[in-house]
This record gives C-alpha cells, sequence and structure tokens, in this order.
C-alpha cells in the first residue's frame, strides 16, 4: 500500500474519530485516503480553529485530537492552537504536510522548517522520511501526547505519501496506569496535615485530566479540608460540596488569595504553574507544601514542596484517604466562601441595562444542568467565571488558561457539540475574541450543532482596559466599533438576536435550547462592574 494509505490505517488503529483541518495540494495523497476511512474529516474555515476543536476533543475524551493542515502558511496558521493545548495539557497530534523531500535542501515556494517551529511548542515531533516508519511515529506520538499530556507532530511529506510500502499498524495494547507514591512520602504528607492548624488544598487541571475527581471528593470529605480550585481545575470537586471555597486565578488581592495567605500547609494535587504561578499563593515562601502529582515537581522559590507523592492521582488519593483523619475546618475559610457567593446572590436579579457580568453569569447557571458545557473564550468575561460561575462536575467549564488565547470560544463549543451532542453547550467570548475565529460560525452552521454563543458586547478590549485603568488610571488602544452581530449571524445561517434588557438573556436562552441550532446572543455588558470589583477587593483584602 502507499504511504498515506498506511497513515490512515494506523490513525484507525488509534481510535481516531475525527480529524479536524483544511486541505492543501501537499496533503491530498492523504486527503484521498482519508476519504475511504470511516475518519470523519471536519472541514474548518481556519486551521487555528482546527487546533482548538482539536484541543477540546482531547480533553473531552482522554485522546488525543487531531488536526491536519498543509505546509507553509497552513502549518503556521495552526501554531497558536497546538501551543494552547500543550500549554493546557490537552492530547493532541498535529500531522502537517510538507513539500518533497528533495526540496528540503535548497529555497523552496512555500517550504519551511516546520518541525524545527513546531519542536516548541510540541513535547516532541518528527519528520516521516521514508514510508515504513509510519507505524512507530503514529504509535509515538499518540503515546507521547496521552501520557505527558501535551501536544506531539509529525511532519508528512507528500513523497512519502506516495511511497509504496510493506509495513503494517502496529499491534495496539492497553496498560495499566497504577504506579505507586512512596509510602515514606505518605507518612510525611499525613503527618503535615495533622500538625496544620490551616490545610487547604488546591485542586488543578491535573485532576480533571487523570479522572480523579471522585477520589478528591472522598479524600475531601473525610479530611474535612477546604478545597480552591485553579480556573482550569473548576469542576475537579463540585461548587456545592461544602468543602469548595472559590477559585483562584485572578489578583493576588481576591478573597480566594487571601484564605491561601492564611494557610500553613498547602495539598496541591494536580496543580501545574502554569495554571496560577505560586509566587501570587505563596510570595513569603513560608507554606509546607505536599505535591500530589504525577510527575516532579517544578521547582521554584515559591514551590520547594516539603514531601512529594508522585503517582496516579486515584491510587495517591484513595491512599490518603484511608490515612487522613478529619482536620478543623476553619470559619476563615467558611467567611471567604460565604462572600464569594454573595458577589453572585446579589445580582441575580439585578435589573439594570447593559447587564451585569453577575447577572449573565446566574442566568446561564440557571438555565444548564449539572453536566452541561460551559466554554470560555479569553477576556474579562474569563476572569468573572473563573471567580463566580459555580462548576458541579469535572469538564463542565473550558477555557483557554494557560496560553489565553483569544479565539478559542467558538470552536472549542463546536468540538464539545460533536463529542457531547446530548448536553447543552454554551460559549461565552468577548467581542474581540469572537471574531477572531467567527468564520467557523459557517462549520458551526453546517454541522447542525446545538451551540448558543453569548457575546460580551462592550466595545473593546476590556480586559486589557480594565489592566491599564487599574495600572495607569486610564486607558489607550482598546476601543474599536462592532459590526451587527444579528446580521452577521444570520448570514451564516445561524440565529442572532440582541437583547435589550436583563431579563431577555433568560428568554432568549430558553428559546436557543428549545428550538436548537447554533444561536448567537448579543448581550451588551456592563463592564464598569470591573473597576468596581477592584475597588472592593483593594479595600476588603482580607479582611473576611
Amino acid at each position: 500500500m502507499k504511504g498515506s494509505e498506511l497513515f490512515v490505517k494506523c490513525l484507525e488503529n488509534e481510535g481516531v474519530k475525527y480529524i479536524f483541518g483544511i486541505p492543501g495540494e501537499e496533503t491530498l495523497d492523504l486527503m484521498e485516503s482519508l476519504s475511504r476511512s470511516d475518519i470523519e474529516f471536519i472541514v474548518v474555515r481556519h486551521e487555528q480553529s482546527a487546533a482548538f476543536m482539536a484541543d477540546v476533543c482531547g480533553r473531552l475524551t482522554g485522546r488525543p485530537g487531531v488536526c491536519l493542515p498543509t505546509l507553509g502558511p497552513g502549518a503556521t496558521n495552526l501554531m497558536t492552537g497546538v501551543a494552547d493545548a500543550h500549554l493546557d495539557r490537552a492530547p493532541l497530534v498535529a500531522i502537517t504536510g510538507q513539500g518533497s523531500l528533495d526540496r528540503a535542501y535548497k529555497e523552496s515556494h512555500q517550504f519551511l522548517d516546520v518541525a524545527g517551529m513546531f519542536s516548541r511548542i510540541t513535547s516532541w515531533n518528527a519528520t516521516v522520511t521514508a514510508a515504513n516508519q509510519i507505524p512507530e511515529l503514529i504509535g509515538k506520538a499518540f503515546d507521547i501526547a496521552t501520557d505527558v499530556p501535551g501536544a506531539a507532530h509529525i511532519e508528512l511529506p507528500e513523497d512519502v505519501s506516495t511511497q509504496e510500502t510493506d509495513a503494517l499498524p502496529l499491534e495496539k495494547k492497553e496498560y495499566s496506569h497504577s504506579c505507586s507514591f512512596d509510602e515514606k512520602e505518605l507518612h510525611k504528607a499525613i503527618e503535615l496535615i495533622s500538625g496544620a492548624t490551616k490545610p487547604l488544598i488546591i485542586a488543578g487541571n491535573g485532576v480533571i485530566r487523570e479522572n480523579a475527581s471522585l477520589e478528591l471528593e472522598q479524600f475531601v470529605d473525610a479530611a474535612n479540608i477546604g478545597v480552591v480550585t485553579t480556573f482550569m481545575g473548576k469542576g475537579a470537586i463540585p461548587a456545592d460540596n461544602d468543602h469548595f471555597i472559590g477559585s483562584m486565578g485572578m489578583s493576588e488581592k481576591d478573597y480566594i488569595i487571601c484564605g491561601l495567605n492564611a494557610a500553613d500547609v498547602v495539598i496541591a494535587i494536580g496543580f501545574d504553574s502554569v495554571e496560577y504561578s505560586p509566587d501570587h499563593w505563596n510570595m513569603d515562601h513560608s507554606k509546607s507544601i505536599i505535591h500530589v502529582q504525577n510527575r516532579h515537581p517544578e521547582i521554584e522559590t515559591s514551590y520547594i514542596p516539603e514531601c512529594a507523592l508522585l503517582g496516579t492521582l486515584k491510587t495517591t488519593l484513595r491512599a490518603m484517604t484511608s490515612a487522613v483523619t478529619p482536620q478543623e475546618f476553619p470559619d476563615h475559610y467558611r467567611n471567604i466562601k460565604a462572600s464569594m457567593e454573595d458577589e453572585l446572590l446579589r445580582y441575580k436579579d439585578d435589573p439594570t441595562f447593559p447587564v451585569k457580568p453577575q447577572r449573565i453569569l446566574w442566568e446561564v447557571r440557571k438555565k444548564l444542568d449539572r453536566e452541561d458545557i460551559l466554554v470560555s473564550d479569553v477576556g474579562a468575561h474569563k476572569l468573572w467565571i473563573g471567580r463566580l460561575y459555580l462548576a458541579l462536575a469535572p469538564n463542565t467549564v473550558l477555557m483557554s488558561n494557560g496560553l489565553a488565547s483569544m479565539g478559542f470560544g467558538l470552536p472549542a463549543g463546536i468540538a464539545a457539540c460533536l463529542i457531547h451532542p446530548e448536553k447543552k453547550v454554551v460559549t461565552i467570548a468577548g467581542d474581540a475574541g469572537i471574531l477572531m475565529n467567527i468564520q467557523d460560525l459557517e462549520t458551526a452552521v453546517r454541522l447542525n450543532c446545538d451551540l448558543v454563543i453569548i457575546i460580551f458586547d462592550d466595545a473593546s478590549y476590556g480586559l486589557i482596559e480594565w489592566e491599564s485603568n487599574t495600572k495607569f488610571g486610564e486607558s489607550f488602544g482598546t476601543s474599536f466599533k462592532n459590526p451587527d452581530f444579528v446580521g452577521l449571524a444570520n448570514s451564516f445561517g445561524a440565529k442572532g438576536i440582541r437583547i435589550n434588557s436583563a431579563d431577555g438573556l433568560g428568554d432568549a436562552l430558553q428559546s436557543a435550547f428549545k428550538e436548537g441550532g447554533v444561536w448567537l446572543i448579543d448581550v451588551p455588558v456592563d463592564y464598569s462592574e470591573n473597576m468596581k470589583l477592584t475597588t472592593i477587593l483593594e479595600g476588603k483584602y482580607c479582611t473576611v
């Protein structure tokens, strides 16, 4: 068989269901082979969207999502989404086309060192130089992307696609991942917890990636210790669990950091420094840290663990649950949780227009079931979602946080609809972020997605304006004019609506979920709440 046919058979062998991409001249043989496969090729309207979709496919399934552009500009367009998956620890395999190997040594049309570029944003990458290498290279890419997890990359030159080969896909075997911690480290960790006066747990992205939320909740309930999640860890423990305090990821003046400042022992479970630097919550380097993770800690001045329980989180948390004794739950943490809840409840019926971000999040939470999915693009709205939205199950809040790339929201929402058509999916984006990949509104309509997109409309780069006003008392270069979002949505075949009252959002959501299809809801937002929050936190820091 020719190389492209073997390549597709190897992808089938890995259980690939979808490939997101845009065809190109150098990938024509691969596309022709895909046309005879059960793998569904999802044509997108920009390569960045393809990578974001593969990213979210990997998050929701636990198996690498796959994206496929051509060489040159197709590959460079893909890079932001691949980097996003890599920093958010989402399993992804990027496959890029390339010109024939006999062009590699000379200046050639659209020929770039793609493998060299991708080496900086992946855990592993390789160029296929002979068709018989394909089974081993694909197997390695998928294994590395899954185990780290993160992004891997394979470059397939067009002449290798046409090479004849007798090679076959490798036999696929599943292996147990039950590597265990050191018993001495477990004993030390339990001693630290028992001797603590205000222990606190940070639950990070790793808990969700390892599907260890149930084990986390069992440990938390047995230990009677408060839990703070990172933004990426939202849903690792249900927000209605009595031990959940809130989510960290915003200001060092936030209530949650106030709680962390009071903690003498921090149990970091599945925590990754890329989510939120320890410099923000261990500024004086005084805390005893227990590192619970499947890999060694990233040592820095503010993150030097007293002990490290290295192993799969499920196994480790079960052992910790068996060994721990209940601790005293400080009133200080209860007060912090109450303060966070009050921020949301205070505005749940707020009638003012434009609509306050707190009211918008309340309406969304009210309309979604526990397992339904909220996707956040990047902007000021992400901070409001991260702080206040109550996630009740893992993988029900999806966002770009490691790279924090605008443009994530729409393609991520499309992927969530594909993987979980039985769930309601809402994407929240700013009026800047939504336009960065708006062309894939056509993709959502073509795929018959049931997807609701809410735009926080303030005609500015709201987060940068917020930060600029906080730092300088004014902002510059952040304002712009918006298109007619309703007309734009309708032109793509979606349903566009602009609300004109605070109560209108709930009604629009009700209609969208009842009728199905792709809806874009334009919501004028009152972002004066941004600076109000800054003022409140500056004035009330650590008084709760």
